[in-house]
């Protein structure tokens, strides 16, 4: 299946580029999220009308997640957790804590952006937190986990 990539696809192109994908993976990712079209004579001629439009916004979204990086990049986040004399936790820190106290410290991040490749946050410690903003933009923040007194 051809596609033409209406914005930056990791691992997969940039704006405007005419692609090769999986039937499955155009037909239930691509084209529904409004990441990419159909190759049709049709379709690339309107492409090729709109292009001009799609790059500046293409432009806008990556310098507007380039400010945002900047401020998640000085964030330094803290939490409090029950846990045992060895440091384990009772429970876990997942994303929605994250969120939330990104939140009170005024960045606000979505579910889809912070990667736990890890999963859950089970011991106290200092972590690196990576948000993914933009395909091309990833900011890396310091979270610490603390034992409740």
């Amino acid at each position: 299946m051809d596609v033409i990539l209406l914005e930056k696809v990791a691992n997969l192109g940039d704006l405007g580029d005419r692609v090769s994908v999986k039937p499955g993976f155009g037909r239930n990712f691509l084209v529904p999220n409004g990441k990419a079209v159909l190759a049709t004579a049709d379709r690339i001629e309107e492409f090729e009308k709109r292009r001009a439009e799609l790059e500046k916004a293409a432009a806008e979204r990556l310098s507007d997640a380039e400010k945002r990086a900047e401020a998640i990049n000085k964030l330094t986040l803290e939490i409090a957790h029950q846990a045992g004399e060895e440091g384990k936790l009772f429970g876990s820190v997942g994303m929605t804590d994250i969120i939330k106290l990104a939140a009170d410290a005024g960045v606000e991040l979505s579910k889809n952006e912070i990667k736990l490749p890890d999963g859950p946050i089970r011991q106290t410690g200092e972590f690196d937190i990576l948000a993914h903003l933009h395909t091309d933009v990833v900011a890396t923040f310091k979270l610490t986990v603390v034992a409740e007194s």
